[in-house]
């Protein structure tokens, strides 16, 4: 019985297409689609795959730098150029949706796909990153997603053998139903063995290469672009399975493969499997291709075309090769331990034909299905929620100052938002490949070792949400300066970004203006630090829809930044080396308390401006802590931020036990000064020795800058007051996590 027009489009809707997406789809192919032709456009339409919903918007981001070797949108990773021939590939990818369902194997997918966009262009893989953001920790569900969480990232990666460099780890009731896993993975690729995703010269073979297609992570991009519900666990087939080990050989095999003159192109499948690799690449050059579903290996028996096509198992690429050297690269693959098989050839006619036992399961134009192609862009409405106006109203002077002090210190350090992550990155191999230079310095930054010339990789991430949430454009702006003050402590210039852009429903007004906000924010800090966005992720529908409550997490536009080293020798720690050593504060005292974690959990003020913070400010403070770095007159560095001064001290004491002994402005509230989190601060420490000339060098570089102290060999003192010994603080740092876990 034929299928009818109303029933194709009833079919449309439940696989997450609108009705007149569907009347598009017919005009791309002159006629009504097939299940199997409308399941392809429903993955390479959704959010996850097309950004229908934020193209307009990314379109405006800074994409051209004096380093920049591929722009955005151009391969499956950004390409930057550090110099000697070499280029840094690295990107940053959210699998929020999966580890909301099923934390262990949806973070440990999201690893090993973010990883296979490195290798995929011929890098190999030299750090990892991951931002993670739960739920309250009363919860014994958000104790069940982090463990779950920090488990497959630390399994899938220790066993793939790449280390974690750096990371943050935020907890908010926002996030209670959806937890953000955004992982981040950096690699090192010699700039004349790039391999790009692209497939022409028709009759070309077109080879799927390492682990067979099952039927986990079908949907999984239509699944990724909707509202989390309490039917969302029948969703858990769209979750993958992952493999580090073969993922291991698949990285060796491919790296091979990338000397070799005869390889045409690469791509990862990740979302939306064979059907995104055979169209994107497809679509580059105006190719074709004709793929025959039925040779392509399974794990299970009559897989349907539909099934094959949308698979999203791991662990595997689509290879394009010269004609007549098939055999030369399935030997690679059988040295690895891996199945290669040819499923088809390259065309000349832009058009995708899936066979599946020599009958046409489906025929659909590449360029129809992809961003940039055929795929439907929209730019929805926004407007200002009401909130944003209280926010705007807040005065902090309002805020009474605590009698004591102290106990505000102590609530803050122990703070699991402040308080050390140890019982996270202890899960994590940090020392694999011997690069990390931090393993034993803690620095504001990963650095990464370049084995191959004397410069090195500063690497972060970073995203203050809550300051996003109060005001998208300056939080979003104040995001990209703290990734950047992160690069300069650690004596790094910053060099280009890639950004995962979490966020709620697009369809609601509200969240889109947070999300258009914040890309107003990024460009404008973005073009001032002359950092480029290089590519990343938009994770839209971020949200909630339970027993009638909708509830979207805090905008969380995560942001991955790289910066070079030009020596080793510069690579500075944030650790007060010994005591006597001058304490300088580089910036301005904090004046407010605006979106601080005093205001937000000590006094429960849920709605402030952001903290201070311009621009300009900003720019003077990292280029004088560049040059003071370069002229070698700074012990330590640390940026001032999450909890304010007394936390940021404190935190440059613990590695060596030492304390400090600082005087504070009596025109400025103490709690302002000790817990605001003012934008645009560096603490350094100094040997007295070099004071002088120190000093000298600051003047001529910035007007902003006090003499706070010195260190102490364990005591810390404020305004002559005895506050405890560093160990003290200490102690609560380092259980303040694990305290709330057991």
């Amino acid at each position: 019985m034929k299928t009818t027009t109303t029933q194709l489009i009833e079919t449309a809707k439940e696989l997450g297409l609108l009705e007149e997406e569907f009347h598009q789809i017919c005009k791309h192919l002159d006629r009504e689609p097939n299940f199997t032709e409308l399941s392809i456009y429903s993955v390479m339409w959704s959010e996850h795959c097309a950004y229908k919903n934020s193209i307009q918007w990314l379109k405006t981001l800074p994409k051209k730098g004096p380093h920049m070797l591929v722009e955005a949108g151009e391969e499956n990773a950004g390409l930057v150029d550090i110099g000697d021939g070499l280029g840094c590939a690295f990107k940053i990818e959210s699998h929020n949706h999966p580890s909301a369902l099923e934390p262990y194997q949806g973070a440990a997918t999201g690893v090993g796909g973010i990883n296979r966009d490195i290798f995929t262009m011929g890098a190999r893989p030299i750090a990892q990153l991951n931002s993670l953001r739960f739920g309250s920790l009363e919860l014994d569900k958000t104790k069940h997603l982090l463990k779950g969480v920090v488990k497959g990232i630390g399994d899938y990666g220790n066993a793939f053998g790449v280390p974690v460099v750096g990371g943050e780890v935020h907890f908010d009731a926002s996030y209670n139903t959806n937890p953000l896993v955004n992982a981040m993975s950096v690699g090192i690729v010699k700039t004349d063995k790039i391999i790009s995703a692209t497939a022409y010269g028709k009759g070309n073979p077109v080879f799927i290469v390492g682990a067979r297609t099952g039927k986990d992570g079908i949907h999984g991009a239509a699944f990724a672009s909707k509202d989390i519900t309490e039917d969302s666990t029948d969703d858990l087939p769209s979750v993958q399975v992952g493999d580090p080990f073969m993922e291991k050989l698949l990285l060796e095999a491919t790296l091979e493969l990338a000397d070799k003159d005869y390889l045409i192109g690469m791509q990862d499948m990740g979302a939306a499997g064979i059907t995104c690799s055979t169209s994107e690449m497809s679509a580059k050059n105006g190719a074709g291709m004709n793929i025959y579903l039925d040779k392509v290996p399974t794990r299970q028996k009559n897989m349907q075309p539909f099934e094959i096509l949308l698979s999203e198992s791991q662990e595997r690429m689509l290879v394009v090769i010269k004609k007549g050297f098939e055999s030369d690269l399935q030997a690679i693959f059988e040295k690895w331990d891996l199945a290669s098989a040819q499923i088809g050839e390259v065309t000349d006619n832009g058009t995708l034909s899936y066979y599946m036992n020599n009958e046409l399961a489906a025929q659909v134009p590449a360029e129809s299905l992809v961003l940039g192609g055929g795929a439907p862009v929209y730019e929805r409405e926004y407007k200002e929620p009401a909130y944003y106006k209280q926010a705007q109203d807040f005065d902090s002077t309002s805020i009474k100052e605590p009698e004591n002090l102290k106990q505000v210190a102590e609530f803050l350090i122990a703070h699991p938002n402040i308080a050390s992550k140890k019982w996270v990155y202890e899960q994590y191999d940090s020392m694999v490949g011997t690069r990390n230079m931090t393993t034993n310095m803690p620095s504001d930054a990963g650095i990464i070792d370049l084995k191959e010339n004397q410069k090195a990789l500063s690497m972060t991430v970073d995203c203050a949400s809550r300051y996003v949430y109060l005001d998208p454009e300056k939080g979003a702006a104040i995001a990209v300066a703290e990734a950047a003050r992160n690069i300069s402590c650690s004596g790094a210039i910053p060099s280009a970004i890639t950004n995962c852009l979490n966020f709620g429903n697009p369809y609601n007004p509200e969240v889109y203006w947070q999300f258009v906000g914040s890309i107003k924010g990024m460009t404008k800090a973005c073009t001032s630090f002359n950092t480029p966005v290089t590519g990343g992720n938009v994770s839209f529908y971020n949200q909630s829809s339970i027993k009638g409550e909708v509830e979207a997490v805090f905008p969380t536009p995560t942001i991955g930044m790289i910066g070079v080293l030009e020596e080793k020798k510069l690579a500075t720690g944030l650790s007060f080396k010994k005591a006597g050593e001058l304490i300088y504060l580089i910036g301005r005292p904090a004046d407010e308390i605006n979106g601080s974690e005093y205001l937000y959990s000590y006094h429960k003020e849920k709605l402030s401006k952001t903290p201070r913070f311009e621009l300009s400010e900003e720019l003077n403070v990292q280029t004088t802590i560049q040059k003071l770095i370069r002229l070698e007159l700074v012990e330590s560095a640390h940026d001032c931020a999450d909890g304010g001064l007394f936390v940021s001290l404190c935190e440059m004491g613990f590695h060596n036990n030492l304390g400090f002994q600082i005087e504070l402005s009596s025109e400025i509230r103490s709690d302002f000064q000790l817990f605001g989190e003012s934008q645009s601060r560096i603490l350094v420490s100094v040997d007295p020795l070099k004071q002088e000339i120190f000093e000298k060098q600051l003047k001529s570089l910035t007007n902003s800058y006090f003499l706070l102290g010195q260190t102490t060999s364990q005591n810390i003192e404020i305004n002559q007051e005895d506050w405890k010994e560093i160990t003290h603080y200490k102690e609560l740092y380092t259980k303040g996590l694990t305290d709330k876990l057991n």
